[in-house]
């Protein structure tokens, strides 16, 4: 009979002979057996957020109309004067919507409001100026996605309320004063802005700057508009000044050209308005200016 101890011995060196060369061939599999990959990470937004003031400055949709922002600073200017994605907005005079394609879109996303107060309508309203407001009109209310759903009012010497009394957040004056200037109606202007605003609502204004030392010409025929007549005109409507932005300022204009500040881009006038373009004119000292000098005041209603 074979010894039972004996046999167990080699029993047992046997199993772990196996056992051994069993972890070592599964090592090797796991060895030769390919990693699995990690899942990917979903990939990151293509620009900024949709409904910050980043996206909506930097929209495709601007594309003809970004260059300009080098001189507007578009960003920079509606911080200042606190815009915010909830507020109602009341823009004056928007012309062909420069600041519409901003304001408009980034209102939409937040649930605020844009107001687009028009040159004025009627009978005896000025050609040039009622097809601005058609076509404005037009391509503001197109685009409901894009746009959200802007208001239409009108401003002008005969014209009512721009908004319901107390209801705007914000009013903007962009580039505007000298022309109700040279129509009689800057007070009104302001009026209306105070007028609109909640207390505590805030009034922007972007306006061509006059030199301090220079008079200003009460109906502003070159576009300037002296710091403290606007700051002025605003007092005598109610308003406190808060604070100035030298963001839109230029050094290089000279404010002294030969048909007023529309001898500038964008304008880019080479004959008095109304006579045909003088195609001998020198562009090239106006180009190297660029866009005027520009004040950009933030005024509050008193609580």
């Amino acid at each position: 009979m074979a010894d039972l101890s004996a046999i167990s011995g080699a029993l047992s060196r046997r199993w772990l002979l196996s056992g051994a060369a069993g972890l070592a061939l599964t090592a090797l599999a796991a060895c030769g057996r390919k990693k699995e990959a990690a899942p990917e990470a979903p990939p990151a937004p293509a620009g900024p957020p949709e409904g910050s003031l980043e996206w909506a400055v930097a929209g495709p949709w601007r594309a003809q109309d970004r260059p300009r922002d080098a001189f507007r600073h578009p960003m920079e200017t509606l911080r200042f004067l606190g815009l915010q994605p909830r507020m109602t907005v009341v823009e004056f005079w928007p012309g062909s919507g420069w600041y519409t394609e901003i304001l408009a879109p980034y209102l939409a996303r937040g649930e605020g409001v844009y107001i687009a107060a028009l040159f004025p309508q009627g009978p005896t309203a000025d050609p040039a100026q009622a097809a601005l407001n058609a076509a404005f009109q037009t391509r503001f209310s197109a685009d409901k996605k894009l746009y959200g759903e802007p208001q239409f009012t009108f401003f002008g010497a005969g014209s009512g309320p721009v908004a319901p009394a107390g209801t705007a957040d914000l009013c903007l004056f962009m580039r505007t004063l000298h022309g109700w200037m040279a129509a009689g109606i800057a007070e009104k202007a302001f009026s209306d802005a105070f007028a609109a605003l909640k207390p505590g609502g805030v009034l922007g204004v972007e306006q061509h700057r006059l030199a301090p030392e220079e008079d200003q010409d009460p109906v502003a025929a070159n576009g300037y508009v002296q710091e403290a007549f606007v700051r002025q005109l605003a007092a005598e409507a109610g308003f406190v000044f808060v604070a100035a932005s030298e963001v839109n300022a230029n050094e290089k204009d000279t404010k002294d050209h030969p048909f007023g500040v529309d001898t500038l881009p964008p304008t880019r006038l080479t004959a008095p308005r109304g006579e045909p373009a003088d195609p001998a004119f020198d562009r090239s000292k106006y180009e190297e200016i660029g866009e005027s000098d520009r004040m950009t005041l933030k005024f509050r209603k008193p609580e």
